[in-house]
């Protein structure tokens, strides 16, 4: 799906919330008298709608002054990717210093185009942990997963966008298509949320220590060609030109980038004020993992800071707890910490995928060896529906285009606790974000964001968005092949991985 496919309410719903962070210099200003105001608090905004993610972090390169820092675990080259890249080019053009830290394993971009962008005197790109993609043949990464089987499977999960030191947004998004309802045969349900101040500074230093890690390489030492574990690529002055035109070329096209939405992207509103008041100030904690996630060389466990946050975040629920990941795989760890929170009286709500919205039937496969076990234990589950009711204008848009309805599935990560504290971020509740996968997210502790959250998840929860997993048979409505494939998965010893 193109941008000029995004709907004209939807647009102006997003830009009316988000005006508040168009950074004219007048309302930079403005922002920077408000954090000055709120001293060690955080202006926090959730991102639910995919196309408020969007215009977000579109307004923001746009209009970025000094600095853009992004970190994804993936990184595609369809639309979304693409107009990325040429936003971030842009805006190094006009004098704005970019780094780009990506993790090895899911990027997809063509070699010439990422030594390119590194050539330029303002974009440094580097790559976290390049043991399987860049740069990496194809014999070289069949022996880093025979010598290395745990730090091929270390991944980098974070995602995050820092402009100018004072503006950050993070939560479950990567930089692809179906991560803002642009693909036709498959989108998420993510959340993500906002940060302006004390909170975007902390997360600034968080990617500092990323970037500044012996895992992150930068792109140009991973093409020279060393002996025969590394490739060849190089590009003369000319292909460098012609990659930059061609970004330009492909953000011009109103094929690509409707010049309505443009229009719409760079408007500011009469009242900045006004709308900047739908920000909350709030303490936020905004916890991140150590790069190499923990000390251990050759073992699959080992934990890490973001979930020792967020277990003592369970540890200290008294009330309730409801939880949103599309992943549900526990640990011995967490099974004995939930089954603690269950014996003190404490409820326990989880909205996860069903199998047939699920993009990860490995992971599923875990889910499904452990669902009676969870259910037994009183854990209220909902799985997410592959045709959710509020998300019946998507499907049939993916129906119009291509005759085959658009296969909604969930990828937000949050967690709420007592309806107070409320947890936005990247990690999955599942081992491999526990102890492999390096994770961010922010502890928000406002009893109104943590509400909202809560009536968000609870939303997706509902009869016609969710089946509830004790009362339905949720597998049925999956094809048989797939059905097939969970079961086998099921027997093979895979839960360290998950």
């Amino acid at each position: 799906m193109r941008l000029a496919a995004i709907a004209w309410r939807a647009v102006f719903a997003a830009l009316l919330l988000l005006a508040g962070f168009a950074a004219r210099a007048a309302d930079m200003a403005f922002i920077d008298a408000e954090i000055a105001a709120h001293p060690g608090k955080s202006g926090v905004y959730v991102l639910e709608s995919a196309e408020e993610a969007l215009l977000a972090r579109a307004w923001l390169a746009r209009n970025a002054k000094t600095s853009i820092d992004v970190q994804y675990f993936i990184w595609s080259t369809d639309n979304i990717g693409i107009l990325a890249a040429e936003a971030l080019l842009a805006a190094a053009e006009r004098g704005v210093r970019v780094r780009v830290l990506v993790d090895d394993l899911l990027i997809d971009a063509p070699d010439k185009s990422l030594l390119a962008l590194a050539k330029h005197p303002l974009i440094d790109i580097r790559i976290y942990n390049p043991q399987t993609s860049v740069g990496v043949p194809l014999h070289t990464r069949l022996l880093n997963v025979v010598a290395d089987f745990r730090g091929v499977n270390q991944r980098m999960h974070d995602k995050t966008v820092l402009v100018d030191g004072k503006v950050a947004i993070t939560g479950g998004r990567n930089m692809a298509a179906e991560y803002f309802d642009y693909n036709h045969a498959f989108n998420f349900r993510d959340r993500d949320v906002l940060l302006l101040g004390d909170g975007a500074r902390v997360a600034l230093a968080s990617f500092e220590r990323f970037w500044s890690s012996p895992l992150a390489a930068p792109v140009e030492t991973l093409y020279d060609g060393l002996g025969l574990m590394q490739k060849s690529v190089g590009v003369d002055d000319a292909e460098v030109q012609k990659i930059y035109r061609g970004l330009h070329e492909y953000s011009r096209s109103p094929a690509n980038f409707a010049p309505e939405v443009r229009s719409a992207i760079e408007a500011t509103p009469a009242s900045f004020r006004r709308i900047a008041a739908q920000t909350a100030w709030t303490e936020v904690e905004f916890i991140s993992d150590q790069p190499g996630k923990n000390d251990n060389k050759f073992a699959l466990d080992g934990g890490g800071a973001t979930a020792a946050k967020l277990a003592a975040l369970v540890d200290g629920a008294r009330e309730r707890i409801v939880i949103q990941s599309p992943y549900l795989v526990l640990s011995d760890r967490a099974l004995e910490l939930f089954g603690k929170a269950r014996a003190r009286g404490v409820k326990l709500a989880i909205s996860t995928n069903s199998m047939a919205a699920t993009d990860n039937l490995p992971a599923f496969s875990g889910y499904r060896n452990q669902r009676q076990r969870l259910l037994k234990m009183g854990i209220e589950i909902f799985e997410y529906r592959p045709d959710p009711r509020s998300r019946q204008g998507d499907i049939q848009r993916g129906v119009a285009a291509t005759g085959k309805a658009t296969v909604m599935s969930l990828h937000a990560k949050s967690m709420v606790v007592d309806s107070k504290i409320a947890y936005i971020g990247t990690f999955n509740l599942d081992p491999r974000s526990e102890n492999l996968n390096t994770e961010v997210g922010v502890v928000i502790r406002d009893a109104a964001v943590a509400r909202a959250v809560e009536r968000a998840i609870e939303q997706d929860m509902r009869p016609g968005e969710s089946w509830n997993t004790a009362a339905d048979d949720p597998d049925q409505h999956a094809p048989l092949s797939k059905r097939a494939k969970v079961q086998a998965l099921q027997l093979l010893p895979l839960r360290p991985l998950l």
